[in-house]
């Protein structure tokens, strides 16, 4: 049986899909107008502390300087975090209710952090966005954002205060709601942005989220041509002339203040400098010199970059050819009987081939089989393994040091910070990129609940660490009490018959195997930066070297660290520091 259709019944089909058409379209377009109003971002509101304790209009979502907070206090704030403190909720609110004070409210979610036009080229301005989670929503008092650079201790932040009569339900949280900017960053930094949920009763570690970003660069910012830490000349031209090679390349633009360039070239074993004054009356866009007395046949790398303190260089290659000598002619008298004697040996070899039996020369016969056994063998030991992502965060770290060795050493524990977090897929934890812990928790039970919760610990020895170090030291205070508890915790975990691979000690280049404490010496201990393969092994326990393979990790060896701008820093700190270990030995 068939199932026919007329001419009108193929019109009334037509009909009802487009009408169907039409409606999905109709209610697409509403669901995507009610989405956009719900998750429209909010931006703070100029009003006072009194606005807001009497639940006004006008005052739903405001901005709370650090006088307000201060004249709320009855004091001015004398210390270093200044605004940066979760001040108590009923001071800022009013007593009249203490009660909307005292509930957990869960931390923000989607952070996000977005850059805003900013006329500084030396410098970015960012916005951080988020949502409010539905946990404890109806409880929400405001919010408080911190910004804090990785490699030190400034702060700076904003408060955001609802009116107290104001009350959100679980549909608020798909708002978006902003800060204020954020200005003055610096270019090519590393930042931290916490934004935390208001009220914060006491005991309750999940009431803030934190990111870590960083700000775009000079080129990025500005276009490459306008930054003058990032330039090199991108057009170089080699040309050779007889023995003389020619070299051109591009000019820095006027406005980077560039006057002067070097050239630093090297072969077989050799190194020649040159400092270069390009004559702008000349051409202001290009410059041409000449390279004489150079070593024919020989390969040389070259190295060209302006004149300027850590300039980018631009690197080519080139290779003196050797002169030709042109030669005059042959004369036929002297070509002549060469051609008869080509000629007369070639018949004699043709004749002599022709009366020799034809020999077969066996075609040697090797099994596919073994050329495809090798062909594996040889990729075996070239594959990479590649890390499994079986683990579902990365590990958290905690890194311990001492201060007694200087801002130097100091500085280097950031940048080693900064350098793990970024290139070892490791959660870093450190007392300076946390100030706000440390004030309200104090360092003692801020130190005992990190080692607790972190995965690892390591601690970076010294020479400032190892004086106060020992059963006999008096008034450990910081990172020397830490010494204390992980030894009495790896002294636990060794008599039980506990794994000791959780904490672990390093050294810089500037310090000794001396310098670590006899209460880790039962622990692994690294040299660094030269075992940062061995200490990434360690934190995710994946094997560098199994029978034919092995595990390749950027950015981590010695040989490539300087390819990432956190590895140059890491080096940088490292010869700092050792040049003040050496400066203060020098004046004992």
């Amino acid at each position: 049986m068939r199932l026919t259709c007329g001419s009108s019944d193929v019109g009334y089909m037509k009909m009802w899909r487009a009408a169907l058409i039409f409606c999905q379209v109709l209610v697409r377009a509403r669901l995507g107008q009610s989405h956009g109003n719900l998750t429209a971002a909010i931006s703070p509101q100029d009003c006072d502390l009194s606005c807001i304790r009497q639940g006004g209009a006008g005052c739903d979502y405001c901005r709370i300087s650090s006088d307000d907070v201060n004249k709320a206090l009855g004091h001015t704030s004398k210390s270093f975090l200044g605004n940066c403190i979760p001040w108590p909720c009923f001071d800022l609110l009013g007593e009249e209710n203490p009660g909307i004070c005292q509930h957990y409210v869960q931390a923000p979610t989607d952070v996000s952090v977005d850059f805003v036009p900013d006329p500084d080229p030396n410098s970015d301005t960012v916005v951080v966005s988020w949502k409010p989670s539905q946990y404890g929503i109806a409880f929400l008092r405001g919010f408080q954002v911190t910004l804090q650079p990785l490699t030190g201790s400034s702060a700076a932040c904003q408060l955001f205060l609802f009116q107290r009569n104001r009350t959100l339900s679980t549909s608020h949280a798909q708002m978006v709601y902003k800060s204020d900017p954020f200005p003055g960053l610096s270019l090519g930094s590393h930042y931290a942005i916490t934004v935390m949920a208001l009220p914060v009763p006491e005991k309750w570690p999940h009431f803030y989220d934190s990111k870590i970003f960083s700000t775009r660069t000079c080129a990025e910012k500005n276009e490459f041509e306008q930054c003058k830490a990032d330039w090199y000349p991108k057009y170089v031209d080699v040309q050779q002339r007889g023995t003389v090679i020619k070299v051109t390349f591009n000019l820095a633009p006027p406005n980077l203040g560039i006057t002067s360039y070097f050239l630093f070239c090297s072969a077989n074993g050799k190194s020649t400098y040159m400092e270069i004054a390009p004559n702008y009356s000349r051409n202001r866009t290009h410059h041409s010199f000449e390279l004489r007395d150079l070593k024919k046949g020989s390969n040389y790398t070259c190295e060209l970059a302006a004149n300027e303190i850590d300039a980018v260089r631009k690197l080519f290659n080139f290779q003196a050819e050797r002169q030709e000598v042109a030669s005059a002619s042959p004369s036929w008298t002297l070509v002549l009987p060469v051609v008869f004697a080509a000629v007369a040996f070639c018949v004699v070899v043709l004749v002599v081939f022709k009366r020799t039996p034809c020999i077969q020369i066996k075609k040697p016969y090797i099994k596919s089989e073994l050329i495809n056994t090798h062909l594996n063998e040889v990729k075996a030991q070239e594959e990479v393994m590649i890390l499994s992502d079986n683990r579902k965060s990365p590990p958290r770290l905690l890194i311990c040091y001492s201060s007694n060795d200087g801002p130097a050493h100091v500085n280097v524990v950031m940048k080693l910070a900064a350098f793990m977090q970024q290139h070892m897929a490791t959660q870093v934890r450190l007392d300076l990129w946390d100030s706000l812990g440390l004030a309200e928790e104090g360092s003692m039970t801020w130190f005992c609940r990190q080692i607790q919760e972190s995965d690892f610990v390591l601690v970076v020895c010294s020479k400032g660490l190892c004086r106060k170090c020992g059963p006999s030291a008096q008034g450990l205070v910081g990172s020397e009490l830490m010494v204390s508890l992980i030894g009495a915790e790896v002294g636990r975990a060794k008599s039980s018959g506990k794994d000791l691979s959780k904490y672990m000690a390093a050294i810089f280049n500037y310090s000794e195997e001396t310098d670590i404490p006899t209460e880790l010496g039962l622990v692994f201990h690294y040299r660094l930066t030269a075992d940062l393969l061995l200490l990434f092994s360690q934190l995710h326990q994946v094997r560098l070297h199994t029978p034919g393979r092995y595990v390749k990790i950027n950015n981590i060896s010695e040989e490539d660290l300087t390819m990432s701008p956190a590895g140059q820093a890491l080096q940088q700190a490292i010869r700092d520091s050792e040049k003040a270990m050496k400066d203060n030995k020098e004046d004992i």
